[in-house]
């Protein structure tokens, strides 16, 4: 369970008591500070870049009543009118006037002069911007409106956000970690590649990640030590033709696991850290799909990543980090913890189910936060949506139910022109048992699939 007041904690983490805050949902922040950056191949889609994109809205929940959140566009009425049902308190909207599917929503504000316009008027009131995560462009919105930026510079926030950072970090602190390596030259990545065809010769496979990766992006899984020389080929073309003067990839062992782990603190400022959760990650190759908790974890393995925090908050700290830490980790098939497989040095998806889970998760309930893909021939009211779920959806009087903390997601793909568009509907599943939350999903994703397909 989440300590309460995370959002007090948070405003006096970054020594912002008693400050308005302007929250930020640029969750696509990795591939600003992947750019540039020497890279496995990717596939992307605009009607994908639409969805992502619109991820902004999760900031909408992490925001409390008295703070502001920007959006690419204003949610539906109807969608607010829900969430005002529930009794959540909601920021102030700046919404951007016309959007484009393919920016960003920092891009589309710095765009829109109403929006710069209320936020230099915020900016004179001393309000700190907070982020998902800080790349060039949210330094540019910055300076462009005046607000205090309540996050580390984003030469820092890139830095340490690196796959490299992390492995090297782990290694620093004698956390143990799966075997491998980490090359920032064509030359520690030679050493890397015949390290891990050792390891591929007994038969284990190993795994090549980009620096900057996220999502099952720059990432791939290795079981030859043909393919991987035709990978590390692939990387000198690209260094050659690029001029790239540094690389940035880790190569490690394969690790069976029994759950994947995903676990937050927060740093304050003075370098001190509060232990915030753990939740087990739901993955469908290798791509985040969702969080259930509380994790099945005993009291020691829990004591083990307090105990990796306050070590990756003490390294954190003295390169100048603070704000919201995300630590990806797993538990072994023998029940052991390899608590560091990513160091994740911004708000993370399970960042912004706190206020939920914090308000509707009671004593002895469990959860699970996921989304649940839609195939759509034309865009689907939020009203309708809600009408479909109803008997579904969490009451006050059951207690139990879905709540939902994403819509614009549903509809964003849309936007981007064609049908069928695929969408994502988010939400938060909170009952009274493991199996009646997993009945619920079922009944959930059943009764969606119907409604798309009506």
């Amino acid at each position: 369970m989440t300590a309460p007041n995370f959002h007090s904690r948070l405003k006096t983490a970054i020594g912002a008591p008693g400050v308005p805050l302007v929250f930020l949902g640029n969750l696509e922040v990795e591939e600003q500070w992947a750019r540039g950056e020497c890279g496995l191949p990717r596939v992307s889609s605009s009607s994908g870049v639409a969805v992502v994109n619109r991820m902004d809205e999760f900031a909408l929940l992490l925001a409390g009543g008295g703070d502001h959140v920007v959006l690419k566009s204003a949610p539906e009425e109807s969608y607010l009118r829900y969430l005002t049902d529930l009794g959540i308190d909601l920021p102030k909207i700046h919404a951007v006037g016309k959007g484009d599917p393919q920016r960003t929503v920092t891009e589309d504000a710095l765009a829109d002069q109403s929006v710069l316009d209320a936020l230099c008027s915020l900016g004179a009131l001393g309000a700190r911007l907070i982020p998902h995560g800080v790349s060039e462009v949210e330094e540019r919105l910055v300076a462009s409106t005046g607000l205090t930026l309540g996050a580390p510079s984003a030469a820092i926030c890139k830095t340490v956000n690196s796959k490299v950072y992390s492995r090297r970090a782990a290694d620093e602190l004698g956390i143990p970690q799966p075997k491998g390596w980490a090359a920032t030259t064509l030359d520690e990545l030679e050493e890397a590649v015949t390290g891990a065809a050792e390891v591929l010769a007994t038969g284990q496979k190993v795994v090549l990640k980009e620096a900057l990766g996220v999502s099952g992006k720059g990432i791939s899984v290795v079981d030859s030590a043909s393919r991987l020389r035709r990978l590390q080929r692939m990387i000198a073309k690209q260094v050659a033709k690029g001029g790239y003067e540094r690389i940035g990839f880790v190569i490690e062992a394969w690790v069976a696991k029994r759950a994947d782990l995903n676990y937050q603190f927060t740093l304050a400022a003075d370098g001190s850290v509060h232990f915030d959760f753990v939740k087990e990650a739901i993955t469908e190759g290798g791509v985040h799909k969702g969080h259930r908790f509380p994790a099945a974890l005993s009291e020691s393995q829990v004591d083990i990543l307090r105990q990796t925090a306050e070590q990756l908050g003490k390294k954190l700290h003295s390169d100048g980090f603070f704000g919201v830490v995300g630590v990806d980790a797993i538990v072994g098939p023998e029940g052991e913890i390899h608590p560091v497989i990513e160091i994740n040095a911004r708000h993370n998806m399970s960042t912004y189910q706190i206020r939920l889970q914090d308000r509707f998760l009671g004593q002895g309930q469990v959860a699970i936060a996921r989304h649940y893909g839609l195939r759509l021939d034309a865009p689907l009211p939020f009203a309708e949506a809600r009408a479909a779920l109803a008997d579904l959806l969490w009451t006050a009087e059951s207690r139990e139910g879905l709540l939902i903390n994403n819509y614009a997601t549903v509809n964003a793909a849309a936007a981007a022109g064609g049908t069928p568009f695929d969408g994502r509907l988010y939400g938060l599943i909170v009952a009274n048992s493991v199996d009646r939350a997993a009945e619920l999903d079922r009944a959930i994703t059943a009764r969606l699939t119907r409604g798309a397909q009506a």
